[in-house]
Parts: C-alpha cells; sequence; structure tokens
C-alpha cells in the first residue's frame, strides 16, 4: 500500500459512476479503487435481486464491511448466520468464511467497502476479461485472494498470498 500516492480527492458522481455485473446477478457500482486510492480501500454499491448472492467465500487480505443500504440480507459469516435489515452494518475480518443472500421480495442495496483496497477489482476484471464462467472467474477471486469450492476444486490454492 502507497499512501503517498493518494493525495487527491476520488469523486464518484452520480450517473458517471463505472458499473460491472456479477456471475449471481448483482449490479455493482463502484465507487473507488485501491489503484485511486493509494491501496488504502476499495467502495462500491451492490444492487441485489430477490434470492441472490454470493457463493460461500473467504478474503485473505481484506476487511470487508457491508451497510444494508435497501432491503433484507440473510448473512452467514463463519457459523453465525443472521438476518440484516436496512442500516445493519457488518464488519469481516480476514479469513472468515462469508456469504449473503438477498431474502426480501425487491431487490437490496448493500454499500461495500474493503481496506486494504483490491478485491473490488473482481468486478472490474470479470466485466474486462469476459469471464463468464465459474472457472474463469475462480482464476481472478485466486489472484485477489478469494477463495472458494471452487478455487479449492481447481487447485488455485497457490495464488494465495504468502
Amino acid at each position: 500500500m502507497d499512501m503517498s500516492s493518494f493525495r487527491n480527492a476520488v469523486v464518484s458522481l452520480p450517473g458517471k459512476e463505472r458499473v460491472a455485473s456479477t456471475p449471481f446477478g448483482a449490479r455493482i457500482v463502484i465507487h473507488a479503487t485501491a489503484a485511486e486510492t493509494g491501496g488504502a480501500f476499495g467502495m462500491w454499491e451492490t444492487f441485489t435481486p430477490p434470492g441472490h448472492g454470493p457463493a460461500p467465500h473467504t478474503h485473505t487480505r481484506e476487511t470487508e464491511v457491508f451497510r444494508v443500504i435497501r432491503g433484507l440480507y440473510r448473512f452467514q459469516c463463519g457459523d453465525e448466520a443472521f438476518d440484516a435489515p436496512v442500516g445493519t452494518v457488518v464488519v469481516l475480518p480476514p479469513h472468515v468464511p462469508h456469504s449473503w443472500r438477498n431474502i426480501g421480495d425487491e431487490p437490496g442495496q448493500m454499500f461495500g467497502t474493503v481496506t486494504p483496497g483490491g478485491c473490488e477489482q473482481l468486478f472490474i476484471d470479470i466485466e474486462a476479461f469476459g469471464a463468464d464462467t465459474p472457472e474463469k472467474i475462480a482464476v481472478i477471486e485466486a489472484r485477489l485472494g478469494i477463495f472458494n469450492d471452487i478455487t479449492l476444486a481447481l487447485g488455485l490454492t497457490g495464488l494465495q498470498p504468502r
């Protein structure tokens, strides 16, 4: 992380944000990236259709923070499961397996931040490389220190940082 390169405001104006999609049907609006913040953090909003969310996964590098803006989500964090209504904040340290799902009837919205930044690049790379299969996405995830059943089944743990 080179905080000395983070010297200017990062501004994400309505209608001019970077938008990406996820394999689980969410729309991601990216507000700040590690490249823009000297590695300090990444920030985005997730707009999730009812019934959707990512498979269980683990981040090896970042603390991840979610704030529910709209809807009702169910989180699984390690052995703990809980419902997260509007206003809920969830802070996950690295190495805690987790997943979440929009369990409401309407689209949900969450604000996400990671520190240090970096895993927001997942959304950008999925779009940029046309990663349209779980296997292609797993390669990107492993490169970013994100692991799940698919990355492990493919033997991609060697890409894990030391």
